[in-house]
């Protein structure tokens, strides 16, 4: 396992934020932590290549980008179908999440969808395009009515 120093949770810090909107973020990014630009990617290398940082990504803020129909598709699926299909929607370019959950003895739909379209008739054509395509007929959309909070989780 790796072992996570302190320099190293001050770049992880940094790095759970947005970047700085200017042509070099990692060089103020760098400085903050007191480190050389060069060196700060290198260990950002180093971390991804450790399995410390999964992935480096930007996130789209849905709603601005006009997507503000979004819900959380629960399905029934088989155990033994679980993996395959997880792993097909798991591809679908609109789910952003999928997760296999442990749930109450009286909620049968194990794999949860969320999923974000630009209308009602979007997500309901593409959560009948889901259906049909893996064959799965006992599932349950549940709709986001208000978004309380929505944040990235810090772990420095």
């Amino acid at each position: 396992m790796a072992i996570i120093n302190d320099q190293d949770k001050a770049i992880l810090r940094e790095l759970q934020g947005d970047l700085p909107l200017e042509p070099r973020p990692f060089a103020r990014i760098a400085a903050r932590v007191g480190i050389s630009e060069e060196y700060l990617m290198q260990r950002i290398n180093a971390m991804m290549d450790e399995g410390i940082i999964r992935r480096f990504a930007a996130i789209l803020r849905h709603q601005k980008a006009g997507y503000t129909v979004n819900a959380m598709v629960a399905w029934k699926v088989e155990p033994e179908q679980i993996d395959r299909i997880g792993m097909k929607f798991a591809a679908c370019e609109q789910v952003s999440h999928c997760y296999l959950r442990e749930v109450p003895a009286d909620f049968d739909k194990n794999l949860f969808t969320m999923v974000h379209c630009r209308s009602e008739e979007e997500l309901n054509k593409l959560v009948t395009n889901m259906s049909e395509l893996l064959g799965l007929e006992d599932y349950a959309i549940i709709s986001s009515e208000h978004e309380y909070k929505k944040t990235s989780m810090r772990y420095f």
